[in-house]
C-alpha cells in the first residue's frame, strides 16, 4: 500500500499515557492526546500516526512495523531510555531514522536518568524543551 503523504510515527513509552496528570511540575499538564494533535495541526503534510505502551516488548514491535517504511519515528521511551538493550538493538536494525525525546531535560535530574542507552543509534535527540520536543523532533525530518 503506497501512502501520498510521508509517515512520522510519535511513540510514546511507559508512563506517558499520564501525562497531563503525572508530575505536572516535570512533564506538564498537556495530555498526550493533545500533545499528538498539536503536531498533527503544525504538519498537516505528514500522516502521523502515534503509538503508546508500557510494555518493551510492544514498542520493539511497533518499531519494527514501521522502521523500515515511515520518514522518522519520533521516540520517547520513558524510563526505558536507561535500561534497554532491547530497544537500543532494535533501534539499530531498522533504516527509519529516530529521535529520541524527552520532555524533561533528563541530564539535570537523578544520575541514574542521566545515561541514554539509545542515544547512541538514533538519528538525534531532544531533552529539556518540554512538550515542544515532539515538534523538534518532526521538523529533523523535514
Amino acid at each position: 500500500m503506497s501512502r501520498s503523504r510521508p509517515v512520522v510515527v510519535i511513540i510514546n513509552g511507559p508512563n506517558l499515557n499520564l501525562l497531563g496528570t503525572r508530575e505536572k511540575g516535570i512533564y506538564g499538564d498537556k495530555s498526550l492526546e493533545n500533545i499528538i494533535a498539536d503536531v498533527q495541526t503544525k504538519f498537516p503534510d505528514f500522516d502521523i500516526i502515534s503509538y503508546q505502551s508500557n510494555i518493551e516488548g510492544e514498542l520493539i514491535d511497533a518499531i519494527q512495523k514501521y522502521g523500515f517504511s515511515a520518514l522518522g519515528i519520533v521516540f520517547n521511551p520513558g524510563g526505558y531510555t536507561h535500561t534497554s538493550v532491547a530497544l537500543r538493538d532494535v533501534i539499530a536494525a531498522i533504516t527509519t531514522p529516530v529521535v529520541e525525546v524527552h520532555i524533561s531535560n533528563i541530564h539535570n535530574r537523578e544520575d541514574f536518568r542521566r545515561l541514554s542507552l539509545l542515544a547512541p543509534v538514533c538519528k538525534g535527540g531532544v531533552v529539556g524543551l518540554g512538550t515542544y520536543g515532539y515538534e523538534a523532533a518532526v521538523r529533523s525530518f523535514l
